[in-house]
């Protein structure tokens, strides 16, 4: 296997020289004088790459740019869910940072894991995911449409900005900028994209890739703006082109990664079945389709990602799995009462933990989002952390080892009702009001884009007509898809629990609501309460 492979990157070696030597004598320049220059970093990268093509890992492609050209080598990548993904080098080097390889201990589905044991996947292979599936869809425009003139540097931006794409995430992903930061600083309007953005600054700054950049053809005046609007783009249909990285002809680029327009991106094809896989859930979406029927077209001056009209079930069936992975795993009442848990404990744990970020400065668990250096040390791990603290830590760092024990003797807060909210437009995700000993939660589920139907969003075409957009007229939706998109419940949760009597809990909590005047059907712990919000709020903030 080792003589045939050697002989094939020989003779391709032989032939490129040849090649590029005809090509220079024709233009007047002399072979020899360019091809020595270049002719050494080929044979180096042949002899580095040979131990790795004896293995028959990876596939050697060339890059050139004018008449400059660079050995490519892409590394293959076995995945679970894509198989076999090719990855351009560049993209490795990303990869084999510590920024982006501290992902490997932030868990794709924080809470979730404590109650699915399947769900132990991790942000590291979901941005690899969707790296490769932002080539993939990519590559596939840039075939079936040539006249769109995609580059492969296009490409290659697409799929750093989906590589890259969820560098800022805290632990346990959203628990942290979504439960811990708006408690631990009030008024901080910080979310993970932002922190993405500061990541990747500060992974190419400190590995010096700028240089690597330049040497596989970007241009960085104009690609890594392009790379981080792509990660966290705020820019809306109805106003001016603003973004720097791309002009407004190639605006559907944009739609690869995040799609701000009706929510369809490689990012949830990727987190979708992978999700799915782990925690064992049947999904009937398949994102194949989707890449194989995609096209862009104009639409009111702007390029947009279409589908073809009958995939219209498909791309349904996408925002309905949505919807039940946020019933069945992330918004699963056990998982929002873990991750309450986790939230309390970080709390309390919060000014006791020390992380050294830029100039030996000491950073805080909350304001570790303010230091990329210290946010690089961040991960999970700080759950190991407080659970092992020394017994004679400070009283509040005990009392959040405490709270973290529970969860793992399945000592949780208590369960004790939930009902649906008449409006759903109230939306208040994640807000916890505290009442004594109780916890009101608030949980949002919807299709992705509100009360609204993303598909309303969404552009078809037809097979006799590939160039002309339209979108889906209500009275041309199926009678029997749903015309509601968005509920929202409100839980109840006991923190302190009386093991001597589990009903205590429940009938205390029954009591309260008489007292209230909001109770009016309750039966085993599910609770049916026709209630005015404002009231229910403004009663829980006087007791």
């Amino acid at each position: 296997m080792v003589k045939p492979i050697e002989q094939k990157l020989t003779h391709l070696y032989t032939f490129t020289h040849r090649y590029w030597a005809c090509l220079l004598s024709i233009v007047g320049w002399t072979a020899k004088e360019m091809w020595e220059k270049k002719s050494g970093i080929l044979q180096y990268e042949i002899n580095k790459r040979l131990a790795l093509r004896r293995t028959g890992v990876g596939l050697l492609f060339w890059v050139i740019t004018g008449l400059d050209f660079v050995v490519c080598v892409l590394q293959v990548f076995n995945d679970p869910i894509h198989g076999h993904m090719e990855l351009h080098p560049l993209l490795v080097k990303i990869i084999d940072t510590p920024q982006f390889q501290r992902l490997r201990s932030i868990r794709q589905l924080g809470g979730t894991y404590f109650v699915y044991p399947g769900a132990s996947h991790n942000r590291f292979e979901h941005s690899i995911g969707v790296a490769h599936l932002a080539g993939q869809l990519g590559q596939a425009l840039k075939t079936k449409q040539p006249g769109l003139n995609i580059t492969d540097r296009d490409i290659l931006c697409v799929q750093i900005a989906g590589l890259c794409h969820d560098l800022g995430h805290g632990p346990f992903s959203h628990l942290y900028d979504g439960m811990f930061i708006p408690k631990a600083r009030p008024g901080n309007k910080w979310k993970h994209e932002t922190a993405s953005l500061a990541m990747f600054d500060h992974l190419v700054k400190c590995n010096k890739l700028e240089d690597v950049m330049k040497q596989y053809g970007l241009n960085l005046s104009e690609d890594l703006d392009f790379i981080k609007e792509m990660i966290d783009r705020d820019n809306d249909k109805d106003q001016e082109w603003l973004h720097k990285g791309r002009p407004k002809d190639k605006s559907f680029l944009y739609e690869i990664v995040s799609n701000k327009t009706n929510g369809i991106d490689v990012d949830k094809f990727d987190y979708f079945a992978r999700d799915c896989y782990h925690l064992g859930v049947q999904i009937n979406f398949d994102y194949h389709r989707f890449l194989k029927f995609a096209r862009v077209c104009e639409v009111d001056g702007w390029k947009h990602i279409c589908v073809r009209d009958k995939e219209e079930d498909n791309m349904t069936e996408m925002f309905h799995t949505r919807l039940c992975l946020h019933r069945r795993a992330y918004q699963h009442k056990v998982t929002k009462i873990i991750e309450t848990m986790i939230t309390d404990a970080f709390l309390k744990a919060d000014k006791h933990i020390k992380i050294e970020g830029t100039g030996k400065k000491t950073f805080r668990l909350s304001t570790a989002i303010d230091d990329m250096e210290a946010y690089t040390k961040l991960t999970d791990a700080v759950f190991e952390k407080i659970l092992n603290c020394a017994f004679d830590a400070p009283q509040e760092l005990r009392d959040a080892r405490d709270i973290l024990r529970r969860i793992i003797n399945r000592d949780l807060y208590r369960f004790l009702g939930e009902t649906r909210f008449e409006d759903p437009t109230e939306v208040c995700t994640n807000v916890f009001v505290g009442l004594y000993c109780i916890t009101l939660s608030t949980i949002k589920m919807d299709y992705g884009m509100k009360r609204e139907d993303p598909i309303d969003h969404l552009y078809f075409y037809t097979k006799h007509d590939t160039t002309r957009a339209f979108n889906r007229k209500r009275c041309q939706v199926s009678r029997i898809r749903p015309m509601c998109f968005s509920e929202q419940l409100v839980g109840f949760v006991c923190k302190k629990t009386d093991d001597r009597n589990p009903q205590a809990d429940v009938d205390n909590f029954q009591q309260w609501l008489r007292f209230t005047d909001l109770l009016i059907y309750a039966s085993s712990c599910i609770l049916c309460i026709p209630y005015d919000w404002g009231k229910l709020q403004s009663t829980c903030q006087h007791i």
